[in-house]
C-alpha cells in the first residue's frame, strides 16, 4: 500500500468516523479506532522527506478532520459528563482516591 492510499483511507475513515460519532454509532467508532490504529502503524514508516505535494495537501486534510472529531469527541464527553453531574446533584464531580466520586467545591 503507497503512501498516497493509506493516507485516503485515512481520510475516509475519519469522516466515516465523523458520522458514527454524529450518530453516536459505538460499534462503528469502535471499528473506526481499530482502523485508524492500524493505518497508524502503517504510516509511522513513513519519513516527512518522502512526502510528495500530493500527500502532503492529504496529510493536511487528515489532520484538520481529525481535529474536527476530536473536538465533536470532547463535545460529547462534556455533555455525558453535565448529565452524570446533575444526576449526581452536584457540579465538577470526579473519582477520589478511594475510587467514590466525590462533588468538587466551588
Amino acid at each position: 500500500m503507497t503512501t498516497r492510499t493509506a493516507l485516503r483511507q485515512m481520510l475516509a475513515l475519519l469522516e466515516g468516523e465523523r458520522q458514527a460519532l454524529a450518530a453516536l454509532d459505538l460499534d462503528r467508532i469502535n471499528n473506526c479506532s481499530h482502523g485508524k490504529m492500524e493505518l497508524c502503524d502503517r504510516l509511522d514508516k513513513v519519513r516527512p522527506e518522502d512526502l510528495d505535494e500530493e500527500c502532503l495537501g492529504l496529510l493536511d486534510a487528515v489532520r484538520r478532520l481529525n481535529t474536527i472529531n476530536r473536538r465533536l469527541r470532547n463535545l460529547i464527553a462534556t455533555n455525558v459528563q453535565s448529565r452524570i453531574d446533575a444526576m449526581a446533584g452536584a457540579a465538577g464531580t470526579y473519582q477520589g482516591a478511594t475510587g467514590r466520586t466525590v462533588a468538587q467545591p466551588f
